[in-house]
């Protein structure tokens, strides 16, 4: 026992100890809380149990009351076992244990206990059994008990074993049985009288005690035996009692029991110390017991009765038969044995009881009466030919006893038995027959020395009066009686009739065998075994029987030359054998047969060598009679050829041995047929010089007709047939053998025609002229040609077709090639060697068969040429019409099914041509590699129950891959590795699985071959690697798990490959995780498949340089979309997991990376390996972002599906989306930002030019897909002011609307509408300020239409004010930072930018002032104003200088001499209406914030200019002007004053015409100055003017102007004459209303003026300026005109000289 073993049984052990002890714990635990609640609860039970059990003493009443708790748990326990099963019922045996443990102390308390618990009325049986149980055991521990006990325990089990009422009282009594005979072995007495006590004669007792008795009397047989009589006796007077079946059997087993007790007894009388009874009294005292049993007890009709009674005869006749009188008693009831046969009781124990009894008759030689011999013969001899019942068991068990009987009556009587048996023979019944000659070989083989030769003499004559009989089993009855005779050394009576009867039948059966019919199976099967037997008896016959006739001797030899049945021929070589060596060694040894010399008569020495060298080329059939046969050759080899005897004496054991160390299993066909071939030519060298090869060659060519096609006989044949041809001396013997091999050969049994072809090869070796001669001779005489093939005319029982023959021809010639002496196949294989094959072919129908004869012909002859060592400049002129032939067959066959082995020897014969000369060249072995490999591949695998197709396929597949090696030795380099791989490209790529799948395992089969070439030191080109990697790694994932397997082993051969050349450290534990990936893969879980893959992915990527992870990444992309999903998939997880690792590495990559997935990312359609690959472009962002980014950029417009896909991937990672969107600010920013160098790689791909509607759309698309919830806190101020500079920029001149030169290329028209700068932008910014969600900014954006401005050029600057304003207003929080980006781009040297940002300055907000930046925009702007390159850019610097008085008033007066310089000098050299118009609006808002003494010397100067643009064409300057002189007006104090007065007079009259101003603003701002400036004339009346309210402005005008007018006249008459010279200056005016104006005033001034001045008028020239105006367009002019010209004709007419006052 092993250490582990001892350890698992000490622990079961300990185990069962422990919860032993534990459960035993528990019982006393439940036992105390029983007894407890017993003394509280239980009293008057326990009273009343008492009272019925008997009085107890106080100290037992604590053992009585543990054994009834145990007890009781003990029930309870067996009733949990009936109700869930039987098992290892603990508790039930710890508790009978603790009860017998108590009783080792207190054995009479216990037992005591136990049978007052016996007593109890109420008690259920299986309680009686278990504490009958228990007393077994405390009788069997203890021995000795108090004799009260037991006497009260015998009594009581006495009464419960006679008390049987059901089936539980049957239990009860055999427990109580049980223990009465445990109470035995140390009481014997006390039991031994309670049961004699109740054993009376003549008064049937109960059951049980019978019973108990047998027992008693096995377990005490001293003790018993003086009462044995007296039971015996007084058993027999209770038989005729006895009439229940249950009492005779319990009676029968008794005496059976009693009668083998009393035998034991006499066989150890010695030992008894009691008076005893002799044995004749023992036999006196059974004899009636016996007799009573066979003559009526077994006549009852139940048959568990008379099995009782018969089994309880055989130890009673025991008794009986060695008593002489008692036996002869004994035979006059075998009659009533033998009757029983009849009956349905099983026949082996009446037999047994027959054989007992003659058996002791020939023993004590007392036979059994003559009268009873034909009933026992017949009665026994039924039983031997009759086919036992179905119901008997032991029928077999049954015939051999009745063997034994017949024997044993055979040597009593042999003369009357044999009498019988002939008597039987008559009946001629098949089964009578066979009985009776199997009891005769029983008879003949009975080792018994009293069996007399009488008896044998009269059993052959029984024999022999049967041997005509033709039934299979009474022949092999006789041959096993012939048989046994020889073995018995009876061998001189089968001579004669024996051996001549054993020849008939192995003749007979084997006739029979050979001639056999299909429908009579069951026959064939029986002279099966009938020459089975036959085969038998000869060997027993030849190996035991001496002096063999030569009769005999002659019969076996024809047998084996002759017979086709070959399953006996190794018995027979054995006899022949034995034979063979007795008569060679002199023993007994017969006249006929002596000699001079040791030799024996044979047959022809060749025919018998022939014979026994074709029949052992097959040396396990026929149980090994290639052994058997060589023994033979070896004791005849003297009789059938003396010069090989010496030979065949060391060779032939050699052979033997060979066959000894091989079964039919192990052996080797090819290996054994060479050694005989070898064997046949060392036999033939001893006679050389002789014709003895010659006619053996005619024996073996004779032979040919005598086997089947196909056989291994036949083959074997042929071939030696070929050898022996070859040593043929005489070549014209040769020819016509040969020749009629030809003619006889059926070609259309292609075993046959290949055997032929096989032998002309073998002859081919020594005779290679006389076969080509042979061949051309039998094509000439078949008269071959293109017409005629007239071949069937001489074989009429052969007609042959003419593919056949010429296939047949054409292996002919290339098997000669194949055998032919290398110097002599160099002159001969062009021509006629090949010439022939091909002629044969081209001149065919070429069929399948003629094709393949073709292919191995080809194959044939061009590995001979290859098995020549020395070819030196060979140059097979036939090479290109054979490949041009084969390329035809090739692809012409179908691509789509396999039916022939055709295209495989096709490759075959291509791979052995390309290693001749002249080579191929590169271009044809790729052409014919491409052609095979479609040929192969294409083909669909095979199924599994299609044996022959998986055979054709395998064989195609295998000639391909030794194709390519033959083609990829020619090129072994990377060159033409690459160009293999492309060849199987396609098919790798393929939707077919078997197609992928075939494929990749040539793909493996390729690499192999190149990994162990010298070409591995050959370095593989630069991506290569990569290039190769990135078409297999997809293939890991395949959905076929061959196909996967396949690609890894593929993998792992190109990493081996690289490892050797690039001497990477390539670590075992990459080997360990490979392997382990390489299991996953062959999982059929997906994930796991995926997971493996992107393993694999991870171990090798290091192993690849920067360039050969983008050859990779690129062939990867490539073949995304060419095969299915999951191929898809494995291509962008290997991407992923390649650029995940290795990502950082690639920066001089990534460009090319990136265009490689962009250009195949169009045509991905599953979303899945879109977002992998968009993953991947991510990750290289995620390290690479401004050459991702650049390049992004650079792709076309508009925006491709797939591009947008991109950004919105970028747009899901919020992190990374803000960082780019601040990228492309920042490339809209660089272009609108002096350029700068570059300082790194990243600096190159951030200042690359992009074109920036590009990232104005990505920013759009960016801006558009982010979370909604996102406001941009971080980005709304610079990417707003970036995109306000963007769309400043686009409104310039120099920035016409972009036409991409990639659009150019591809389209003729131009971009979409909505594809400019403007739109998008924007769009863009819509977008942004939507983000803000705030309902009054958009509302104000709307209402003010500010993008409506800012798509207008016109507005733009406009729009961009509006907007910087509306952003001020309504968002929080950015106010400084957009200060801080206006205040950089007003620095900027961009004039777009500096413009857009002047826009936007905030100098009408507080934010500057607040932020501490006013004065660096002032000094911005103060630029802005003085610089004379942009218009736009001056006029928005005015403006944000006039604004600072808004945004900041109370600074105003610190910056105002910066601000009015600026201003003035836009009014002093006026540039531009806009300047000049911002100028003055600026001043008055400058103004507005400054008092007199504030603006200084600068006032005088702002009146002067300001006057000047009161008459200029610009409403925009008259507008200001006026607003300005009256913010002048507003601010004058008392110094200037009096200055301004004068200021006022000059403008006065202006001021009173463009009140009627053609711009409704600028008139109404001038009447509002004038008002303003009325109180400088100091007249009140003019400060406060009255009149209706209801009049309109131009009458309130008059009205001020009449009174105006009036009071000069009468103040300052000379101002009023000067007002009126200037006003006729107007009716020049370039506007119409100022003339009519003019004309109204002039008017109303000459009716106001007094004489004096009315004289000094120029009468003429004022009429003419007023007729002059008659010819004006304009008809309000022109009434004008005549109105004045009226009031000046009145002032002329009517007294100009008067005084004033009659004028007025």
């Amino acid at each position: 026992m092993c250490i582990g073993q001892r350890a698992e049984l000490f622990l079961v052990v300990s185990f069962c100890l422990i919860q032993k002890r534990t459960l035993r714990k528990e019982l006393e635990e439940e036992m105390t809380e029983a007894i407890t609640e017993a003394a509280v609860d239980s009293s008057e039970e326990v009273s009343e149990e008492r009272d019925d059990l008997g009085t107890f003493e106080s100290d037992d009443s604590g053992t009585f009351q543990q054994v009834v708790n145990l007890l009781d748990i003990i029930d309870s326990e067996s009733a949990k076992t009936d109700t869930t099963g039987a098992g290892l019922d603990m508790r039930k045996t710890l508790a009978s244990v603790i009860i017998t443990e108590k009783a080792t102390t207190e054995p009479s308390v216990v037992i005591n206990t136990l049978i007052r618990c016996l007593q109890v009325s109420e008690i259920s049986t299986r309680r009686k059994v278990n504490i009958y149980n228990i007393l077994q055991e405390i009788i069997q521990q203890d021995g000795e008990l108090e004799e009260q006990c037991v006497q009260r325990l015998v009594a009581i089990a006495s009464k419960e074993m006679r008390e049987i009422t059901e089936m539980e009282g049957y239990m009860k009594a055999e427990v109580a049985s049980d223990t009465l005979v445990a109470l035995s072995r140390n009481h014997f007495s006390l039991v031994m009288y309670e049961l004699q006590h109740h054993l009376k004669p003549l008064n049937l007792t109960d059951e049980f005690v019978i019973i108990t008795l047998a027992k008693l009397a096995n377990g005490n047989v001293f003790e018993f035996m003086p009462y044995m009589g007296i039971t015996l006796a007084t058993i027999f007077t209770m038989l005729r009692l006895a009439n229940e079946a249950k009492i005779r059997q319990a009676i029968c087993g008794a005496m059976e029991t009693f009668c083998e007790t009393v035998q034991f007894y006499l066989k150890h009388l010695e030992e008894s110390v009691y008076p005893v009874m002799t044995e004749e009294q023992f036999a006196l005292k059974v004899f009636p017991t016996y007799r009573y049993f066979v003559t009526v007890w077994l006549r009852h009709h139940n048959p568990e009765v008379k099995l009782g009674v018969i089994r309880s005869l055989k130890p009673m006749l025991g008794l009986l038969l060695p008593n002489d009188d008692l036996r002869e008693q004994v035979y006059d009831y075998i009659p009533l044995l033998l009757a029983e046969y009849q009956g349905g009781l099983e026949a082996l124990f009446i037999t047994q009881v027959l054989r007992q009894i003659l058996e002791v008759s020939v023993i004590t030689n007392t036979p059994v009466p003559q009268m009873q011999l034909h009933t026992i013969f017949t009665e026994l001899h039924v039983q031997v030919c009759n086919k036992a019942p179905a119901q008997h068991q032991y029928s077999s068990q049954n015939l051999m006893e009745m063997v034994h009987c017949f024997v044993a009556l055979a040597r009593s009587y042999p003369k009357e038995l044999m009498k019988f048996f002939f008597s039987q023979m008559e009946t001629k019944k098949e089964a009578v027959l066979v009985g009776t000659l199997n009891l005769i070989r029983a008879i003949v083989s009975a080792d018994e020395p009293r069996m007399s030769i009488r008896a044998i003499y009269l059993a052959i004559r029984v024999v022999k009066n049967t041997i005509s009989d033709t039934r299979s089993k009474v022949r092999m009855a006789i041959l096993r009686i012939i048989g046994q005779l020889a073995l018995s050394g009876y061998q001189e009576r089968i001579k004669g009739w024996g051996l001549k009867y054993v020849s008939v039948q192995l003749t007979l059966s084997t006739y029979k065998l050979t001639n056999r019919r299909d429908n009579f199976y069951l026959r064939d099967l029986e002279e099966r075994m009938v020459h089975k037997v036959t085969m038998d008896t000869v060997k027993i016959i030849t190996s035991s029987v001496s002096g063999m006739t030569n009769e005999f001797w002659v019969r076996l030899l024809c047998y084996i030359m002759e017979t086709d049945y070959m399953e006996t021929l190794t018995p027979i070589c054995v006899s022949l054998t034995n034979l063979a060596e007795h008569q060679l060694r002199g023993q007994d040894v017969d006249v006929s047969m002596a000699g001079k010399s040791r030799q024996v008569d044979l047959p022809a020495p060749q025919k018998l060598l022939a014979r026994l060298l074709v029949l052992m080329s097959s040396p396990y059939k026929g149980e090994g009679r290639g052994i058997a046969m060589l023994n033979l050759l070896r004791t005849l080899s003297q009789s059938i050829a003396p010069s090989m005897a010496n030979m065949w004496e060391l060779e032939i054991p050699l052979l033997v041995r060979y066959l000894e160390e091989h079964t039919e299993f192990t052996w080797d066909q090819k290996a054994w047929e060479d050694k005989l071939i070898q064997f046949l030519r060392n036999s033939l060298k001893k006679t050389r010089g002789s014709s003895w090869s010659l006619r053996l060659s005619k024996e073996l060519n004779n032979q040919i007709a005598s086997f089947d096609s196909p056989s291994l006989e036949k083959g074997f044949l042929y071939r030696a047939l070929g050898f022996t041809l070859a040593t043929g001396l005489e070549a014209s013997k040769v020819e016509v053998l040969l020749l009629e091999l030809l003619y006889k050969t059926d070609y259309s049994n292609d075993f046959d025609s290949e055997g032929v072809i096989l032998c002309f090869g073998l002859c081919a070796r020594g005779q290679v002229k006389t076969v080509l001669n042979v061949l051309h001779d039998f094509e000439e005489r078949i008269q071959e040609s293109e017409q005629s093939w007239q071949i069937s005319a001489w074989r009429k029982d052969h007609p042959w077709r003419r593919e056949t023959v010429k296939s047949a021809l054409m292996v002919m010639y290339s098997c000669v090639a194949s055998y032919c002496h290398p110097q002599l196949l160099l002159n001969l294989v062009d021509s006629p060697i090949t010439a022939k094959i091909i002629h044969h072919y081209v001149s065919s129908c070429q069929d399948i068969c003629l094709k393949m004869a073709f292919m191995k012909s080809v194959v044939q002859v061009t590995k001979a040429i290859n098995n020549i060592k020395d070819l030196e400049d060979f140059h097979f002129a036939q090479k290109t019409t054979l490949t041009s032939i084969i390329v035809a067959v090739i692809e012409a066959e179908p691509t789509d099914n396999l039916v022939s082995p055709v295209r495989a020897l096709a490759m075959e014969a291509l791979s052995h041509l390309s290693k001749l000369k002249p080579f191929y060249s590169t271009e044809e072995s790729s052409e014919l590699m491409d052609i095979s490999i479609h040929s192969v591949i294409s083909l669909q695998l095979p199924g599994e129950d299609n044996e022959s197709i998986k055979t054709l396929y395998a064989n195609a597949l295998s000639s391909l891959e030794r194709l390519m090696e033959s083609l990829l030795q020619r090129q072994l380099d990377p060159r033409g590795l690459q160009e293999m791989v492309q060849l199987l490209e396609k098919w790798i790529l393929s939707e077919k699985e078997w197609e992928r799948e075939k494929a990749m395992n040539l793909h493996l089969y390729l690499m192999r071959i190149y990994v162990h070439s010298t070409a591995v030191c050959i370095p593989l080109k630069m991506g290569q690697f990569g290039t190769m990697v990135g078409l297999i790694a997809p293939c890991t994932c395949d959905a076929h798990q061959r196909t996967r397997v396949a690609s890894m082993n593929v993998l792992s051969s190109l990493l081996d490959l690289h490892a050797s050349q690039t001497c990477s450290l390539w670590g075992l534990s990459k080997e360990k995780e490979l392997e382990k990936c390489k299991g996953d893969l062959q999982s059929t879980d997906v994930e796991k498949i995926f997971c493996a893959s992107s393993r694999i992915a991870k171990v090798v990527c290091t192993e690849f340089n920067c360039d050969e992870v983008v050859s990779l990444i690129q062939k990867l992309c490539e073949n995304i979309g060419a095969m299915d999903l999951q191929h898809d998939k494995a291509s962008v997880t290997w991407i992923g997991s390649f650029l995940q690792m290795r990502a950082k590495e690639l920066e001089d990559k990534v460009a090319e990376i990136l265009s490689a997935i962009l250009v195949h990312l169009p045509v991905v359609d599953h979303p899945e390996v879109r977002r992998l690959l968009i993953e991947g472009i991510l990750l290289l962002a995620h390290h690479h972002q401004e050459t991702i980014l650049t390049s992004l950029l650079r792709q076309p417009l508009p925006m491709e599906s797939h591009l947008a896909e991109v950004w919105l991937a970028v747009s899901e990672n919020v992190p990374f989306a803000r960082t780019m969107l601040h990228s492309l600010m920042g490339r809209l920013q660089s272009r609108l930002s002096p350029r700068v160098s570059a300082t790194s790689k990243a600096d190159i791909w951030r200042l690359a030019a992009v074109d920036p509607l590009m990232t104005l759309c990505t920013i759009h698309l960016l801006i558009q897909k982010l979370d909604e919830n996102d406001k941009l806190p971080d980005f709304l101020p610079d990417l707003t002011y970036t995109l306000l500079l963007q769309l400043g920029s686009s409104h310039r001149p120099e920035a016409a609307p972009p036409v991409l030169k990639m659009w150019k290329l591809v389209h003729t028209a131009p971009l979409p509408e909505e594809m400019n700068l403007q739109r998008v932008t924007i769009k863009s910014m819509q977008l942004l300020f939507k983000r803000v969600k705030s309902q009054h900014l958009a509302r104000a954006l709307d209402e003010q239409a500010v993008w409506d401005l800012l798509q207008d050029g016109g507005t733009f600057l406009e729009g961009v004010s509006l907007l910087a304003r509306l952003c001020m207003q309504h968002v929080e929080g950015h106010r400084q930072r957009l200060a801080e980006l206006v205040l950089r781009g007003m620095d900027s040297e961009v004039l777009s930018c500096r413009i857009s940002s002047t826009a936007v300055c905030f100098m009408s907000d507080p934010v500057l002032y607040q932020e501490k930046l006013l004065k660096p925009a002032v000094l911005l702007l103060e630029k802005g104003a003085d610089q004379e390159e942009d218009e736009a850019l001056r006029v928005l610097s005015l403006r944000a200088l006039g604004n600072m008085a808004l945004g900041a008033p109370k600074k105003v007066k610190q910056h105002r001499k910066v601000l009015l310089e600026k201003c003035l000098g836009a009014l002093r050299e006026p540039v531009s209406t806009s300047v000049t118009a911002e100028g003055m609006e600026a001043l008055t808002k400058i103004l507005a914030e400054l008092r007199e003494g504030d603006v200084g010397s600068s006032f005088d100067a702002m009146s002067e200019q300001c006057r000047i643009f009161f008459d200029n064409e610009s409403e925009l300057l008259r507008l200001k002007a006026f607003i300005l002189f009256g913010e002048l007006a507003r601010v004058v104090g008392m110094s200037k004053k009096h200055f301004f007065k004068g200021e006022v007079k000059k403008a006065w009259i202006p001021l009173m015409l463009h009140s009627q101003d053609p711009c409704s603003n600028a008139a109404q701002a001038c009447m509002a100055t004038m008002f303003q400036c009325v109180h400088f004339w100091g007249w009140k009346s003019l400060e406060h003017p009255s009149g209706p309210s209801d009049i309109t402005t131009d009458d309130k005008m008059t009205v001020f102007q009449t009174t105006m007018c009036s009071i000069l006249t009468q103040k300052k008459p000379a101002v009023l004459y000067s007002f009126l010279l200037e006003t006729m200056a107007y009716v020049k005016n370039n506007l119409s209303r100022i003339r009519i104006a003019a004309c109204n005033l002039a008017g109303i001034i000459m009716k106001q003026m007094s004489t004096h001045y009315l004289k000094k008028l120029d009468f003429p020239a004022l009429r003419n300026s007023l007729q002059e105006l008659q010819l004006d367009p304009d008809p309000g002019v022109r009434r004008a005109a005549l109105e004045t010209l009226e009031v000046l004709d009145s002032c002329s007419q009517h007294g100009l000289l008067a005084s004033p006052q009659g004028m007025s």
